[in-house]
């Protein structure tokens, strides 16, 4: 479940206390007639509006016939940020990784793979649901590779005029 909670993060960018707190009535269809999750974000109270990747979707349905979701509404039943943390530690070290994996890493991973793959800050801020585009902005860490990738196009448009 700990698994599941981390990798939905990675594809959302929802923190843990917000996964917790997803609900089923929170996966709505969206304007694109796809599915998204209309969420308000504990920390700001800021609303976040997020088009479910298939890999997300995946993991929603996986836990929609399961008890807990039944029992108390919630979605993933995830324990505390502490506990989360131990658990990923512990999968860490089975799959060798050495980065100190923590839940807040999975939110990190999924702004800064967005902002590489060319979303636009304010898309991206408005998922996160920060209120402003300066706190979006610590993930936007420019890559050597996003600068190539965007110099390649550049040279193309060059090319063209």
């Amino acid at each position: 479940m700990v698994r599941d909670a981390f990798v939905l993060a990675c594809f959302t960018g929802l923190s843990d206390i917000d996964i917790k707190q997803l609900r089923k009535q929170n996966i709505i269809t969206g304007v694109d007639g796809e599915q998204w999750i209309y969420a308000n974000r504990e920390k700001t109270n800021i609303i976040s509006k997020i088009p479910l990747l298939p890999e997300a979707d995946k993991i929603i349905k996986k836990y929609s016939s399961y008890f807990h979701l039944r029992e108390t509404g919630y979605i993933i039943p995830v324990p505390s940020n502490q506990k989360v943390n131990a658990y990923l530690k512990e999968i860490a070290d089975l799959a060798e990784i050495t980065k100190n994996l923590t839940f807040r890493f999975a939110r990190h991973s999924f702004a800064t793979l967005a902002l590489n793959y060319g979303m636009s800050i304010e898309s991206v801020s408005k998922m996160l649901g920060h209120n402003q585009i300066r706190t979006t902005q610590i993930y936007a860490k420019v890559t050597e590779e996003k600068i190539a990738k965007e110099m390649a196009a550049f040279k193309n448009r060059k090319k063209k005029a």
